[in-house]
């Protein structure tokens, strides 16, 4: 019998022992064993605090970034051999699409996000400078740097490769190493994605480890630079979350619990309307994508009462066209639950709510299942119970039976249903199908408090909807309460669970030269040469150009109100001004950012290539006729360009501020233009 590896210290190794059997969901034949006995945790966290963490922290976000885009690509030239291996999981193919290729796209996703969002840095500097001293010669800012421990993941049996890659996306990109423990009784797939990606050579060693099986005492050797995350139950999160190791060191732990999350239906809905149809629709399928063992899953299914026999009509109806059995039969539409254990678990559950629950549709014993054996497969027919007095019989809030399950209430107001979608205390996602977005908006305001994510769908949206239970690396997944506290991926907002933000105080120029980012008041070098002459890596931060000035006239004010079309009052109408702040035709913003720029700009051709936009502006001061004005263009920031093809252009983005000021030195237009330049390499080719 096959006996799963472990990849610890740059090695795949097997553990001592037999191990824990696992089984094929839909035959209920044994295909490997997993056992992590005799494996030195102490040595994988330090391999990869030592080996792993020292590399990835040298790279910047943008050759992180580009790792992630060669592993995504890597991945999906051998996503068939992962789709196979899935049905041994009771997935169907729709099931694994959204484990295998969802995962992928979470670093495709972060891929982007890291070169389009983070510098071309090893750090991130978070916000902006503060004035914390009288004259501006001491300030402080922060910076976001990579902790130098290990992201421990503790992912869920239902999704062995999204699980995994939508955690290490984030990390890997944050500059922090990653140890995997996946459920065991799934843990066949992600063995198999890990030894792609290890065999790949994209990630530097180190970087990944992979358990298959127990996590020993790992979690008692954690510090402070660690982080630890955890997927499954809220019962076996509370237990690790309590460990004295995390509570003594302060480790980071974020918990991502399966919750009792709900679907409303708006009250306006009725049996022929389009939102109706849309909501049984999506129901249904949250209820048997991946067999209902979804950590997102509708457990609880709300309803206007004046409609809740349609809807449980509706429900069962659409429920019995879902065929379950083998995902490689054809006609098939729900596979299996992940194990044995699962399908006594979810029986035991649901018999706890028809305790307090009638039956709507389905039988646990009783079902029909095509191209298997019943008994030898994890199979369960879906359930749809009703629950009459939703307000007094708590256990359809406080019970969840992690399959093909929803128990559908009703309310009478807006309030009871906000109050019912909160009794679950704490989701990871809600959803609204509704036409009225008053009651969109009510919905939000009386219930966001209880969820990590609401999802609004009308008729508008329904067709580009990515649905209830599709957690997107762009938003936030996780949630308060039960759901378990915690929040991943959310874009960037992400990487900086693995860094940590610290103040810094000092000069100016000191800190100007610890970001490579100029700071308001920083020592400032000036050039003969014109910086416009000057190619990418000549250019220093700091460097400033003083102009020569000029006077703005009345004839300015005309001119560009003619040619821009921009005939505002305080421009064009000195009778209009009383109870302004203007006390005669002002100039336009706009004109003096134009003319600031015919005052730094060199016209001959040279490195810089082109415009390439304007990120911040503001007009602090009123420009009169007769007033004069200059400016200083400062080197702000440098941000390095990959090239996209061997006949691309090498360049890099250079961020100037525009400072301009009147006669009295006062500032009266401020802003950030960036402009492309031409790298030195390329100086033949001018």
């Amino acid at each position: 019998m096959t006996k799963l590896q472990n990849y610890v210290c740059g090695k795949w190794i097997e553990g001592e022992g037999a191990g824990v059997p696992l089984f094929n969901a839909i035959t209920g034949e044994q295909i490997a064993s997993a056992t992590t006995q005799g494996i030195d945790f102490s040595a994988m966290l330090q391999y990869a605090r030592n080996v792993g963490g020292p590399t990835l922290r040298k790279m910047t976000f943008h050759a992180r970034a580009r790792m992630l885009k060669a592993l995504a690509l890597h991945l999906t030239a051998k996503k068939e051999m992962f789709y196979q291996l899935s049905y041994a999981t009771g997935a169907t193919k729709s099931d694994s699409w959204v484990d295998i290729e969802g995962g992928i796209g979470n670093l495709f996703v972060y891929a982007s996000k890291g070169r389009r969002e983070l510098p071309d840095e090893t750090f991130y500097v978070d916000g902006k400078p503060e004035m914390i001293s009288k004259n501006g010669t001491f300030i402080g800012h922060h910076i976001c740097v990579p902790l130098e421990g290990v992201a421990i993941h503790i992912n869920a049996f239902n999704f062995p490769c999204w699980g995994m890659l939508e955690k290490i996306a984030v990390n890997i990109l944050a500059g922090v190493p990653a140890i995997v423990k996946p459920a065991t009784a799934t843990s066949y797939l992600t063995e198999l994605m890990v030894k792609e990606i290890i065999s790949s050579g994209i990630l530097p060693e180190g970087t990944l480890q992979l358990l298959c099986g127990s996590t020993g005492n790992l979690l008692d050797l954690v510090d402070c630079q660690d982080v630890v995350t955890f997927t499954g139950s809220a019962t076996t999160g509370r237990m690790l979350k309590s460990k004295k190791s995390i509570l003594d060191n302060s480790v980071r732990f974020n918990m991502e619990a399966d919750s009792l999350n709900c679907c409303i239906l708006g009250p306006e809905a009725t049996p022929d309307s389009d939102i109706f149809k849309l909501f049984v629709k999506e129901v249904v399928r949250e209820m048997t994508t991946k067999a209902g063992q979804k950590c997102t899953a509708v457990r609880r299914t709300i309803v206007h009462e004046n409609i809740v026999g349609e809807v449980l009509k509706a429900l069962s109806a659409r429920l019995k066209t879902t065929v379950v059995g083998n995902p490689q039969t054809e006609g098939v539409r729900m596979g299996s639950l992940a194990s044995k254990e699962q399908v006594t678990d979810v029986k035991a559950k649901v018999k706890e709510l028809m305790s307090v629950c009638e039956v709507a549709y389905g039988d646990l014993e009783n079902f029909e299942v095509v191209g298997a054996d019943k008994e030898k497969g994890a199979f369960l027919a879906s359930m749809l119970l009703y629950c009459n007095d939703p307000f007094n019989k708590k256990q359809p809030h406080e019970i969840e039976a992690f399959g093909p399950v929803s128990t559908v209430m009703s309310y009478k107001t807006t309030d009871e249903a906000c109050e019912l979608a909160k009794m679950g205390k704490g989701s990871l996602v809600g959803s609204v199908l509704t036409n009225d977005d008053n009651f969109a908006r009510d919905i939000v305001l009386g219930t966001a408090c209880m969820h990590g994510r609401l999802v609004l769908i009308n008729s508008e949206s329904a067709g580009e909807s990515t649905g209830h239970g599709s957690p997107l690396p762009h938003l936030i997944h996780g949630g308060p309460g039960r759901a378990g506290g915690g929040e991943e991926m959310g874009g960037i907002r992400g990487v900086f669970h693995y860094m940590q933000r610290t103040a810094i105080q000092g000069s100016p120029t000191t800190l100007m030269h610890v970001f490579n980012q100029y700071m308001p008041k920083a020592k400032q070098t000036e050039d003969v040469i014109h910086p416009f002459r000057k190619y990418f890596e000549e250019l220093q931060i700091g460097e400033t150009l003083i102009t020569h000035k000029r006077t703005v006239t009345e004839a300015d004010i005309v001119n560009f109100a003619n040619i821009s079309g921009d005939n505002f009052y305080a421009h064009t109408d000195a009778t209009s001004l009383e109870g302004t702040i203007f006390t005669q035709r002002v100039v336009h913003g706009y004109f003096v950012l134009s003319a600031a720029a015919g005052l730094f700009v060199d016209p001959k051709k040279g490195p810089v290539l082109l415009n390439y936009g304007l990120e911040e502006c503001r007009f602090t001061k009123p420009v009169y006729p007769g007033m004069t004005i200059g400016v200083k263009l400062t080197v702000k920031e440098k941000v390095d360009q990959e090239k996209k093809t061997e006949e691309d252009v090498p360049k890099g983005i250079v961020k100037w501020v525009v400072d301009v000021y009147d006669e009295t030195g006062e500032t009266v237009a401020i802003a950030t233009i960036l402009t492309m330049v031409r790298k030195k390499v390329d100086r033949l080719n001018l």
